[in-house]
């Protein structure tokens, strides 16, 4: 499955009585939302001496792929343009790979 076709699928499932800055609203929620779940499964994992449950931390981050899609959404734009957006702005930013001084010493 593509990127664009999963947006496509996932986007079934979309409310779609939202307006544009409802749809975006939900989306960054959902993503902080989303992330915190995940990080709070990998929380329990290293401070709280659980075993890391990848089962429901795979699930989190399906639902952090599925408000990224919303997001996209929102804006007109295709999941795919986001993340060939991210690369590009990664290649600038690291263009040998990353490295701790241009981490530090990054031109914005």
């Amino acid at each position: 499955m593509t990127v664009n076709e999963y947006q496509k699928l996932a986007m079934v499932t979309l409310n779609r009585e939202l307006g544009e800055k409802e749809m975006l609203t939900n989306a960054v929620m959902g993503l902080c939302g989303e992330s915190g779940e995940a990080c709070d499964i990998v929380k329990k994992h290293l401070f709280h001496s659980h075993e890391l449950d990848r089962e429901a931390l795979i699930k989190e981050l399906g639902d952090v792929a599925w408000y990224l899609a919303e997001g996209a959404e929102a804006l007109g734009i295709s999941l795919e343009e986001v993340l060939e957006r991210n690369i590009e702005k990664l290649r600038k930013r690291y263009p040998e790979g990353f490295s701790a001084e241009r981490s530090i010493n990054r031109e914005e």
